[in-house]
């Protein structure tokens, strides 16, 4: 199976590290084993040495493929750039190896030779262009639905319509979404009147409405 969103052009390999077979940060992993969760706590980043590790994210009604990686590649790099929990599962296709890099690891890298920081740059900007080209293929449809069935879950009736407390984040995460998608879908609905925000609160002034809206 190919990926549903591949990684970036595989010219933009990743930051140089060391990769002797002693190097202290290696670990090996068995076909089928789960090298992190959505949702665990996210304080290192993965550069793949050989083999293939599959990303896929939870959509509410199983697991959605994110991408296929190969040697190269690094993954699990936003958590220890942004804060907070892994947003996708990491699974070995078959036997990978790896370097496991700490953030403290990785900056104190950054700071010794700069060009590692400017090749991890670019290569998170291959991610937002791959991304930006994913919103132009996908229907808007495809993203207001998974967002619809979150609000719904999340809400408090209110008369006709209900209000929602939660954060683009949250709502992201849990539709199985990346922000910029979710952040996309949610204004479509604003836009259409099917949502409001008032003081930081979403409100539906008509759930039966928005409900048809994604039928």
């Amino acid at each position: 199976m190919r990926p549903v969103q591949e990684s970036t052009a595989a010219a933009e390999r990743a930051p140089d590290v060391p990769t002797t077979g002693g190097h202290p940060f290696g670990r090996s992993f068995s076909p089928g084993a789960v090298i992190f969760e959505a949702g665990d706590e996210g304080q290192s980043l993965f550069v793949i040495q050989s083999g293939e590790v599959e990303l896929s994210r939870p959509d509410g009604e199983g697991a959605a493929s994110v991408a296929r990686l190969g040697p190269g590649d690094l993954f699990g790099e936003l958590p220890v750039l942004l804060g907070g929990p892994r947003r996708v599962q990491a699974r070995a296709v078959g036997p990978v190896r790896v370097l496991e890099l700490q953030g403290a690891t990785l900056e104190a890298m950054c700071l010794e030779r700069p060009e590692i920081g400017l090749r991890l740059l670019r290569k998170l900007a291959g991610r937002v262009i791959h991304l930006e080209q994913r919103l132009v293929a996908l229907g808007v449809d495809d993203l207001v639905r998974p967002v619809v069935r979150v609000l719904v879950r999340r809400s408090t009736r209110k008369g006709a319509g209900a209000r929602v407390e939660t954060t683009l984040r949250a709502i992201a995460e849990e539709s199985g979404l990346s922000l910029l998608e979710a952040h996309r879908a949610l204004q479509q609905l604003l836009e259409e009147r099917l949502l409001k925000l008032v003081d930081d609160v979403l409100e539906i002034p008509d759930l039966e409405g928005l409900l048809r809206s994604v039928d």
